[in-house]
């Protein structure tokens, strides 16, 4: 299987720059830049293929190139929410897509995610570009008095509470890591936090 291609990162972060900053007891704007990185670092470690999840965090989009069709091909990265499309390259050496119609999207207990084709066979490479991550909940537009309610983040509330955990430990231990001390440490209750979510054999 080829390494996964990200198609469209996603349009924002699991956590704000605000409920970072909620969570260190920062009320001053002076280390914004800081905390937004250590926000950035935090997530890179987490999410998507070199993350150490496994998986996707806020909806991103993504290809898994193949060399040959097959009647099930499986999906690296979840969790998926749908499939974008289904590109082949035909008999003549020109791109084509798949018909929608013609395969499914099926996920099993553990959270892995395959398309199933049926009635179809194609010669060439393959390549299926996929919605992946936990959804974004749109914004609600103002109407009258009522107020805007804002786009909503629906990753887990224990890996954002393991996200702020690595932010409040980096931004506390700043200098060099030295064996032995705290600050090489990251937080105990990351691990268990994050345990559950672990997508084995990526």
């Amino acid at each position: 299987m080829h390494r996964p291609v990200l198609v469209a990162p996603p349009a924002g972060l699991p956590v704000s720059l605000v409920e970072a900053k909620l969570h260190l007891r920062v009320d001053h704007a002076d280390d914004d830049t800081l905390i937004t990185s250590l926000l950035g670092a935090a997530v890179d470690h987490l999410d998507g293929w070199s993350g150490i999840l496994g998986r996707s965090l806020v909806e991103q989009e993504w290809r898994q190139d193949f060399d040959a069709f097959s009647s099930c091909l499986s999906l690296p990265l979840g969790p998926v929410i749908s499939i974008t499309s289904v590109d082949y390259t035909d008999a003549n050496g020109d791109p084509a897509i798949v018909d929608s119609g013609s395969y499914s999207l099926k996920t099993d207990a553990g959270g892995r995610s395959r398309v199933e084709f049926d009635g179809v066979s194609v010669s060439g490479s393959v390549s299926i570009t996929y919605l992946s991550g936990y959804p974004t909940t749109p914004e609600v537009p103002a109407d009258g008095e009522i107020p805007a309610i804002p786009a909503q983040s629906t990753v887990p509330a224990a890996i954002k509470t393991a996200i702020l955990l690595l932010i409040g430990n980096w931004y506390e231990n700043r200098e060099s890591v030295v064996t032995g001390t705290i600050a090489s440490e990251l937080p105990l209750a990351v691990d268990a936090l994050i345990a559950p979510y672990r997508r084995v054999g990526v």
